[in-house]
Parts: structure tokens; sequence; C-alpha cells
């Protein structure tokens, strides 16, 4: 039996007529850039997050990038973003000539402990960019305060938590400006790349509009100097499409996460997600970890089951980052998440005898091991 990491096909097999449909109105419409399907998706998705304004743009980097280029951050700045990130966090931080800070998560969680991110401010701290990783909302309350309380901007990295709730309120709508990517493996996925701009703060929304196509409002007239990070109308109309789904895939993911909960809880080492208070999680990844992952990924290979490893070089360890000047030990909890998680499979269409065969062949593992 096989089992892969990720598999689109019986999500695309639910939308397929409408996909096709879409692409066909389009094509006919010879209608390409920033028209009605992405006004109609901007509206359709700062609906479902709860906010004033959804920029859409070219991809999740892109997303960050203008999000602080929106806020003015620059050179000499310091943007603090968490040790155990994926790289895109910190090179949007770079691209504006502004410098990441990394802070340790808690490693309950793996999300940015607020205490390192208190611990991490400067004088040249201007902006703090916690990630909502795997699929569950930072502690944004203490986030939010400590920003305030040190005049600092929030910019949320909400690549992989859409729909996710803290307190009742949703990720993506706690910062100053806030940034997402579509890319096609999210939760909320693109057949191509894609992102978007949130904010529930006018001004900062109609500069992310300006400076998503180049510094203009108005064709031909530039009041700034922009970039070309449009979000274009195909794919705005597809993740149209796949929006009014998310729900239904989340629920999916969701219990799938709860069968692996279940049967895993207790099995050798493993270290199982773990769920913080006033949270809800959509599990764009469901993350084991154990001192055994190599071993335990090369055998469920064997098996049939695809795995990744997310992330396996923490980005100060990155030769990119080298000139940061951390080496090995410098942030020790990123390091250790590096060495032991394991992702698991989890899709929309999973059936659950994939689940099953997923489960026995990990408790095998560990039996065998024992």
């Amino acid at each position: 039996m096989k089992v892969p990491f990720l598999s689109f096909t019986a999500a695309n097999a639910e939308i397929r007529s409408e996909i096709l449909q879409s692409f066909e109105t389009f094509f006919d419409a010879s209608r390409y850039i920033l028209d009605e399907r992405v006004a109609q998706f901007e509206t359709a998705y700062s609906s479902f997050n709860e906010v004033g304004h959804c920029i859409g743009i070219s991809n999740g980097l892109d997303a960050l990038h203008i999000a602080l280029r929106a806020l003015n951050i620059g050179e000499g700045d310091e943007v603090i973003v968490p040790s155990n990130t994926y790289i895109a966090t910190l090179l949007a931080v770079s691209y504006v000539g502004a410098t990441p800070v990394l802070a340790e998560p808690d490693p309950v969680t793996c999300n940015l402990d607020p205490e390192a991110f208190r611990n991490a401010i400067t004088s040249r701290t201007k902006a703090v960019m916690p990630v909502h990783l795997y699929g569950q909302v930072c502690q944004m309350d203490a986030i939010m305060a400590i920003a305030e309380e040190h005049g600092l901007k929030v910019i949320e990295d909400n690549a992989q938590a859409h729909g996710a709730r803290f307190r009742g309120k949703l990720s993506g709508s706690f910062g100053h400006i806030n940034g997402t990517s579509f890319y096609p493996g999210k939760n909320l996925g693109a057949l191509g790349d894609g992102g978007a701009v949130t904010t529930n703060d006018d001004g900062l929304a109609a500069l992310a509009r300006k400076l998503r196509n180049y510094g203009s409002e108005k064709k031909y007239y530039h009041e700034l100097i922009g970039f070309n990070m449009r979000l274009d109308e195909c794919q705005a109309g597809f993740l149209s499409i796949k929006l009014a789904r998310l729900a239904g895939w989340t629920a999916q993911r969701q219990e799938i996460a709860r069968r692996y909960d279940a049967a895993l809880a207790g099995v050798g080492d493993l270290r199982l997600p773990s769920v913080a208070d006033g949270c809800t999680h959509v599990y764009h990844l469901y993350v084991v970890r154990t001192g055994r992952r190599d071993a335990l990924q090369a055998y469920l290979a064997e098996q049939g089951v695809g795995t990744l490893i997310h992330y396996p070089v923490p980005a100060h360890l990155q030769q990119a980052y080298k000139h940061l000047g951390f080496g090995k030990g410098s942030f020790p909890i990123a390091e250790e998440m590096a060495d032991t998680c394991l992702s698991l499979p989890i899709w929309p269409g999973m059936k659950q005898e994939d689940t099953e065969y997923v489960i026995t062949c990990i408790q095998n593992f560990f039996r065998n091991e024992a």
C-alpha cells in the first residue's frame, strides 16, 4: 500500500468541473490582470478572515515584503522572527534591508514564545513577525500586549493557518498588517503561486495596493517606487472556488488528526502536536517529534508512506544567513525541532484506511525497535 505525503486527487476531483468552467470563462473574457476575479476573491477572503481589507499578492513572500514596506521598515531596523520558521519569513525582512532577529519558540506548541520575543527587543526593534506554524495560532494576546508596550508593529505570517482561531479571533486578523500564502500545498492553495495581505487599517491597505502594482493607483500614474506583485485573475478565480470548500476540508484534516492523536498517544517516544488553550488547529501539517526520526522516516518510506521534515535546517544555520554569525547551539530549541520533527500525511480526501495504514506502520516501527 502507498500513502503519499500529500495528494490533490480527491480535492481536485471535487472541484474539477468548477475549475474548468472558471478557466473557460477567464479565457474567453480576455481580462488577465487585476480585474473582477481578483476583486471578488479579495472581498470573499476579507469576509472569511473577518478583516477590513484583503489585497491579492503574487505569493506569500511578496505579501510579507509588501507588509514590511507599507510599515516603512528598512535599513537599520530589526524585526523579530521565530528561530524555527521557514526561511521566507527572514527573506522578507532582508528584502527591505532590515535585520531579522531570531527568538526561540515554545517547545510544546512550536510557536513563538512571547517571553523570548520580549527578551529579543532592542532599541532598533521595529516589528515582530509571529508565524502561526503548522496550523495553530500563536499566543497573540501576549504578543500584541508586548508589542504595544514597546511601540512595535505586528505582522502575522499566516501562511499555514487559514481559518485557525485564538480566543475566537482568526489568524491574519490580529496584526497591523499581515501576509499569507496560497501556495498549492497550503490549506487554501491556488493552482500555482498566490498570496495576500490582510489588514484593518485603511491607509495601510491603500498603500499595499499601490506597492503591489508599480506604485500606481491610476494606470500610468506612479506615486511610489512599487513592484509587480499582483495576484492574477486566473488564480483568483480558482481560489474563490476553493475558499467555499475550505471549512469542509479543514474538518477533514481535524478528523484525521484526531485519529492520529488517539492511536499514537504513548507510542514509543513520539511527541504529538499540542493544542494550546484557546486555540483551534487547522492542521496544515501534523508534526510528530521523536529521537528516532531518521530511522522512522526511512522505515515509513520502505512501507510506502510519504513524510517530510519541516524544517531540516534552522534558518540560523542556513548558508544564506551565515553572516548573522550564529553557529550550532545558538538556538537549541529550533535545532532540537529540526533534528526530531516529522510531518505525517494529512490531506482532504485521505481515507480512513490510509490513516490506519500510517498508524499501523508507526506502531510496528516502535514495536520492532523496543
